[in-house]
């Protein structure tokens, strides 16, 4: 399969952070020929290791999306809902959603605020009245959204490029493999949504020599808009050098570049004022970790319809291959 049909085939499953067990185990169907062992941790992380006598080499690009939680149902058969993750409610109002168990639903709002929040928010899952829509859905239900998967040239739109986009890089890249000395894990992570709590767990258990994150980038190259961090989309594979949650360790970058050049692999530098991704828990795992990232310029994080290059896609497979594949220096 190519990278749009993963991606579509990752988006059709359920999996907002806390029930990625659908994502999971599609995920481990399709990387088991390409790997020496796959285990589930007790949180839920898959971690898919190709076994080497070398440092130990973490990637960790996380299976979970934002979401929704039903926590009232009103008399007239509308859900309330809270947030899972970081939901905006104005990027959502008149997004349709899929449950868990196959119903339907769209998003309206129940008042004329001009600033609404989630609470603000209602779900019409087309239920005439509390008894039918509590028979359809239950409060601790959770939905995700219900968009397609596009190609648009260059470009795909698609729901929950953050993180599914990740996973399919790292699913490509271990098919390309060649030979590696390293010890080499591929985290497939639960619950960074709310937390980073998945990589937490995922590292402590690895005590990885190296980590690093694959995750989406917040693009900056939408005119008239605030410029909260310095990747364009079709400008390559973005170098993490700091986000919220982390600042990248010197020698990972200088040796991502180092790479990057030595293979004529397209690169920019990521530096974000806000976000964070698995890094964040990595590099502070037991005594340290040379922990950074690589990302994926995107732009409307977050939003049903999220943007992404396909040679910036290409460029981030390309870049973990050739870490995975390099003679790393000892730690």
């Amino acid at each position: 399969m190519n990278v749009v049909e993963i991606l579509s085939l990752l988006n059709s499953l359920h999996g907002p952070s806390g029930d990625e067990g659908q994502v999971c185990e599609k995920i481990k169907e399709l990387v088991t020929p390409y790997v020496d062992e796959c285990t589930v941790d007790t949180l839920g992380n898959l971690i898919a290791r190709k076994k080497g006598a070398g440092p130990k080499v973490m990637f960790s690009a996380h299976m979970d999306s934002i979401g929704m939680i039903v926590t009232h149902i009103e008399k007239n058969g509308m859900l309330h809902v809270a947030p899972i993750g970081g939901l905006k409610a104005e990027r959502i109002v008149e997004t349709p959603l899929r449950f868990k168990n196959g119903r339907y639903g769209t998003v309206s709002c129940d008042t004329e605020t001009a600033n609404p929040k989630v609470i603000d928010l209602l779900v019409d899952i087309g239920a005439k009245d509390e008894e039918e829509a509590k028979s359809l859905v239950k409060v601790g239900d959770t939905a995700a959204y219900c968009t397609p998967t596009l190609e648009a040239g260059d470009c795909i739109i698609s729901p929950y490029h953050d993180d599914r986009i990740a996973c399919v890089i790292l699913i490509k890249a271990l098919e390309q493999l060649g030979k590696s000395d390293n010890d080499l894990y591929f985290v497939f992570s639960v619950q960074e949504e709310v937390g980073l709590r998945g990589a937490k767990t995922a590292a402590y258990g690895i005590d990885p020599d190296y980590g690093i994150a694959v995750d989406v980038t917040i693009s900056s190259d939408i005119p008239n808009k605030k410029k909260v961090g310095t990747s364009k989309l079709g400008d390559g594979a973005a170098i993490k050098i700091m986000d919220a949650s982390v600042i990248c360790h010197p020698k990972m970058v200088a040796l991502m570049e180092s790479l990057a050049t030595e293979k004529g692999i397209a690169n920019q530098r990521d530096i974000l004022a806000a976000g964070g991704t698995d890094a964040g828990a990595i590099h502070i795992t037991r005594s340290g970790v040379i922990s950074g990232g690589i990302s994926i310029p995107t732009r409307y994080i977050h939003s049903p319809t999220e943007m992404a290059n396909k040679n910036d896609i290409q460029a981030c497979i390309d870049l973990v291959v050739a870490f995975s594949e390099a003679e790393l220096p000892k730690v």
